[in-house]
């Protein structure tokens, strides 16, 4: 008995098939899904205005304050907020929200390289580690237990008193204290990575072991440590001006935020705007940037 076998065309659906084809958004679909996005969650917009005009006053200050922050008016010291000077006046004359905002071009400029610093040194723990093994973890992962076994500020300040004062100086005892949490997350996302398919099949076909590394691993990891960089940048701000407010970081009269804080501590029963203005700017700083780094920690997905 002879079997018939009827082919449809490929690429051609079977009048009455029920199958479902995805059908891409169109660029219209995509602006409203956005919209709507954005529209449900008005405390991420605000996040991210304020961290635009952030660094828009790190990088371009002169365009949210024209003034010279070291240059003050002795009759008008310590006036409060007004609209002649916004957040005030300190006990020399200088206005606060001139100083805030040039202030930002420093303590963000180290809190990048704290950052940089443990997102760099960290990832690369964390990547040799997962793929690696064997001894070369387990020796690499005791280095990182130890240094999350020390408190982040004392490890900071030990680092500090061997390297010196100064901006800098600060970020980089920041970010090696930080180092810890990006190497147990990307050894993570390495041991996951290393045991999908497409690293197997590469090692199959003979690919050297650094290009499956770079080319494969890498990339599929980096996702997460990137959200965890962001959302540590505003634990880095918190450390930063925490360092700069003991005195650590730029001498006066550079404008850092912890240091504004620490000038204005001695005024601030009679005139609280000197620590509570400095004060805002940085919480505000911190509150935005952790609820961008939520948004990008998959709830765009979660919503689609």
């Amino acid at each position: 008995m002879t079997q018939l076998l009827i082919t449809e065309p490929l690429g051609e659906i079977p009048p009455g098939s029920t199958t479902a084809q995805p059908v891409a958004a169109t660029p219209r679909e995509r602006v409203a899904r956005a919209l709507r996005f954005f529209v449900r969650r008005p405390g991420l917009v605000v996040s991210i205005v304020f961290v635009v005009l952030v660094l828009i006053a790190a990088f371009a200050p002169t365009v949210l304050a024209g003034g010279d922050p070291a240059a003050g008016v002795p009759a008008d010291k310590l006036q409060p907020p007004s609209a002649a000077h916004v957040f005030g006046t300190d006990y020399l004359g200088r206005d606060v929200y001139t100083r805030v905002v040039h202030g930002a071009a420093l303590s963000l400029q180290a809190t990048v390289i704290a950052v940089a610093v443990a997102l760099v040194v960290g990832g690369l723990i964390g990547l040799l580690a997962g793929f690696v093994g064997r001894w070369v973890d387990e020796g690499l992962m005791r280095v990182v237990d130890v240094l999350m076994a020390i408190p982040a500020i004392l490890l900071s300040l030990a680092l500090i008193t061997a390297l010196g004062y100064g901006t800098i100086k600060v970020a980089i005892a920041v970010g090696i204290a930080s180092v810890a949490n990006f190497a147990r997350v990307m050894r993570a996302e390495t041991l996951r990575i290393r045991q999908s398919t497409y690293v197997e099949a590469a090692r199959s076909v003979g690919t050297r072991w650094h290009v499956t590394l770079v080319r494969h691993v890498l990339p599929n990891a980096a996702g997460p440590v990137l959200v965890l960089a962001v959302l540590e940048f505003g634990l880095a701000i918190l450390a930063v001006s925490s360092l700069s407010f003991l005195g650590y970081g730029a001498p006066p009269p550079a404008p850092e935020w912890g240091s504004l804080i620490a000038e204005g501590r001695n005024y601030i029963a009679a005139s609280w705007w000197l620590c509570a203005m400095p004060g805002f700017a940085i919480a505000a700083t911190v509150l935005s940037v952790n609820r961008i780094s939520r948004a990008l920690d998959g709830e765009w997905s979660r919503a689609s």
